[in-house]
């Protein structure tokens, strides 16, 4: 099992970035790596993926302002986010692809407007 530790997250204006990481606890050389997020009273939803040879996709919400990247090497997965909207308030995961691993604590990202 893979353990998952989520971090960047806080308190962030409208329009502005933020940074999150995401280190795992053994190689995600051979795993596709997601990017979720959780808003209050909502589902959790993918919002970005990138594969093992490097190819993204990400949710129509978040297409064009979030960057998704991975250095194997340090087992690390991250998510760059720009020019972030209220609507992007939300606990942020990271997971398999697949979302099939333990879920971490996730990281609180707050956008206030």
């Amino acid at each position: 099992q893979v353990q998952l530790v989520e971090s960047g997250g806080g308190l962030v204006q409208a329009g502005g970035s933020r940074r999150l990481s995401c280190a795992a606890s053994r190689s995600i050389r051979l795993n596709s790596m997601g990017w979720y997020r959780q808003a209050p009273g909502k589902q959790r939803e993918r919002v970005a993926v990138i594969t093992t040879i490097g190819a993204t996709n990400y949710a129509d919400s978040v297409k064009g302002r979030f960057t998704i990247s991975r250095d194997n090497a340090k087992n690390t997965v991250y998510l760059q986010m720009n020019s972030l909207k209220p609507e992007d308030t939300a606990v942020y995961y990271c997971n398999s692809g697949l979302g099939q691993w333990s879920w971490g604590q996730g990281t609180q990202v707050t956008v206030s407007s």
